[in-house]
């Protein structure tokens, strides 16, 4: 069962890396959409980069911050219970659901209007049950001996968390990142009803994050990589469609593989220093 089921992802890899690579050229990672000739798919990279960092930065405190909460400071009782109940309903909501009320609370009613802002938060919502626990999970994986030494010696519980346990549970923890990095850079359907579907001609000599045409604003909309590929397929307006759709579907495995031997790359530089 499991070589069969490792055969077929390998060979769906092989199948869009087949048609997928043979795509991949600067003009294609640099260039613009063309709806006359295709283009490429520098703008959507960019905002598929930078829709995930923005998520990150907003949700990693949160998740991280509700982690410690639950782990070290809540009691027990029918409030924690509570709130672990509505992050499994939370995680198992359809993400167009999420989507819908992004685009209700925070495009319509904040008034941030289709923007990667908009999306981010949405992103944010999206991934705040499965980064809070995996980080959670993650600290009580750790030892429980070292923290009542550290409390016996006295260290205070924030002291003990941040000097004791996060350093020995950073892999579990960067594990839940690479996860959350995963389901953003490949996310379609919360994208579309918040961070819009198009992707404008930015100023990149423009570097003031208040103006929508710099490409550092996060008030503009944004076409990710993931929405793009939805896009020219539902829309079938652009030629060559197989070949950009299967070339950015390889881009956006390689991102996740690049992101992901990124922070392990930078986890085990950690290591070696400590070691």
């Amino acid at each position: 069962m499991a070589a069969s089921v490792l055969a077929l992802i390998v060979g769906l890899l092989l199948l869009v890396f087949g048609w997928g690579l043979p795509q991949l050229n600067w003009h294609f990672l640099t260039g613009s959409s063309n709806y006359l000739t295709g283009g490429g798919v520098g703008i959507q990279l960019f905002n598929t980069l930078y829709i995930l960092v923005l998520t990150l930065v907003i949700s990693l405190p949160l998740a991280l911050g509700t982690a410690i909460w639950l782990f070290q400071y809540a009691r027990q009782n029918w409030f924690t219970k509570l709130i672990r109940i509505m992050l499994e309903i939370l995680s198992s909501l359809p993400t167009i659901v999420i989507g819908l009320v992004g685009f209700l609370v925070f495009v319509v009613k904040f008034h941030f209007g289709f923007s990667l802002l908009s999306g981010s938060l949405t992103l944010m919502i999206l991934n705040l049950p499965l980064l809070t626990s995996t980080s959670e999970n993650a600290l009580r994986s750790a030892d429980p001996r070292l923290r009542r030494a550290g409390l016996a010696l006295g260290m205070s519980n924030w002291d003990c968390i941040c000097k004791i346990i996060i350093p020995q549970v950073r892999p579990a923890l960067l594990t839940g990142v690479v996860l959350s990095a995963g389901r953003i850079i490949g996310e379609t359907a919360a994208v579309i009803y918040t961070a819009g579907q198009s992707a404008a001609m930015l100023d990149w000599k423009n570097w003031n994050p208040l103006d929508t045409a710099s490409p550092l604003s996060p008030f503009r909309p944004a076409e990710t990589l993931a929405v793009h590929i939805w896009k020219i397929n539902a829309e079938g307006t652009i030629p060559q469609t197989l070949q950009i759709s299967t070339g950015a579907a390889v881009l956006l495995i390689l991102l996740i593989i690049l992101f992901d031997l990124a922070i392990y790359g930078w986890l085990w530089l950690q290591q070696r220093t400590i070691n």
